[in-house]
């Protein structure tokens, strides 16, 4: 069987903060329920129960995203790992992680992260008018909250890396982002572009422009590129997946591969889903209580989920950069905006330089 990656919205679409562009929130207005509160145990430990046995011994990936997943409280995790331990019978490695905005985040989660050994995504877009558009509920920037967590994180020793949702703002500022994040020891980031809500032409500083991308994929590259010649490497995560795949290594992220791939997400009440930005009734692939999930990864639903991805837009046939592009990475930034252009634009100025990686293992 293969290894299973189960995303886990403990808290469902609860959050603390009300940050301007949510992806979440929109999906959860595209469905007959908006939230489905906390996980309950029950449900936890049948989660669990039948992700292990789909894995088979094989390697288990458990990601907890929101909403705010913290919001489920510190005992639901105490659970969570417990019956894990206690249910693995087959000795499957499970490796475990969490997106946070980090507001929750004290001495005592950070003890919890660190024995159990979770790699935190702490979700913070820059220096204080980078954050700008995370904001509490009372339209304060929650940068300085953020930022403390960051030092708590650090202090406890717990491996975390910086998500940044890629707004038009952040885009237009990229060097200046990117060098505060170098400046405070922040070595793992991921850049994520910003989406409109579904079926949304809005434009605004939120909603990068394909200029904008192109000229933040080329500058920040750049910048990249000579930390790595000078051994003062940052890791970006996008960067280093196109590194692979010029390589012909393997890739790992998402939407870099140039199509989708079997995952899942829970949502609190055990609905199971293919991709956290489609946890649409549409694309429901059933509840976690009622069936398995080898039922439900070969449902049609989740086939159809596949096979829309692997059809190759005719543009792209032709085009020198197809190889490593692959399309223009995953479906749903696509269905936001058109970055052919951008790519294209990257990819033809900053090919030469992926050179001096010719020798990376």
């Amino acid at each position: 069987m293969p290894p299973v990656s189960m995303m886990i919205k403990p808290a469902s679409s609860l959050c603390n903060l009300s940050c301007e562009y949510c992806f979440y929130r929109d999906v959860s207005e595209h469905r007959e329920h908006l939230g489905f509160g906390k996980m309950d145990r029950e449900t936890a430990r049948i989660l669990i129960k039948k992700s292990l046995d789909f894995a088979n011994g094989e390697t288990v990936a458990f990601a907890f995203q929101g909403g705010e997943p913290t919001l489920a409280g510190l005992d639901y995790f105490n659970f969570f790992v417990d019956t894990v331990n206690e249910l693995n019978t087959k000795n499957s490695t499970v490796f475990y992680s969490i997106q946070t905005n980090g507001t929750t985040i004290d001495g005592e989660w950070a003890s919890f992260f660190a024995d159990n050994k979770f790699l935190v995504g702490l979700s913070l877009d820059g220096d204080y008018e980078g954050n700008k558009f995370r904001k509490k509920p009372s339209g304060e920037n929650s940068f300085y909250k953020i930022t403390s967590a960051a030092q708590i994180l650090k202090k406890h020793k717990v491996d975390f890396n910086i998500l940044t949702v890629l707004t038009g703002y952040c885009a237009e500022n990229g060097e200046r982002i990117y060098k505060y994040f170098r400046s405070k020891g922040f070595r793992y980031l991921q850049f994520i572009p910003c989406l409109r809500p579904f079926g949304s032409t809005e434009q605004s500083e939120l909603y990068m422009t394909g200029e904008q991308y192109g000229d933040f994929l080329i500058k920040v590259f750049n910048m990249y590129v000579k930390d790595y010649v000078r051994h003062d490497y940052v890791s970006v995560r996008q960067f280093d997946n196109w590194v692979r795949s010029f390589l012909r290594q393997p890739t790992e992220q998402c939407g870099i591969m140039g199509h989708c791939t079997h995952q899942f997400v829970s949502e609190a009440n055990g609905n199971i889903y293919p991709c956290d930005f489609y946890c649409t009734d549409e694309y429901l692939l059933g509840n976690i209580k009622d069936s398995s999930l080898n039922e439900m990864v070969n449902s049609r639903t989740a086939r159809d989920f596949i096979m829309e991805s692997l059809v190759v837009p005719e543009r792209c046939k032709k085009c020198n950069v197809y190889p490593i592009c692959r399309a223009g990475g995953c479906k749903r930034t696509q269905l936001s905006e058109d970055y052919c252009l951008a790519y294209k634009r990257f990819f033809n100025a900053c090919l030469p330089l992926f050179r001096v990686f010719i020798n990376e293992k």
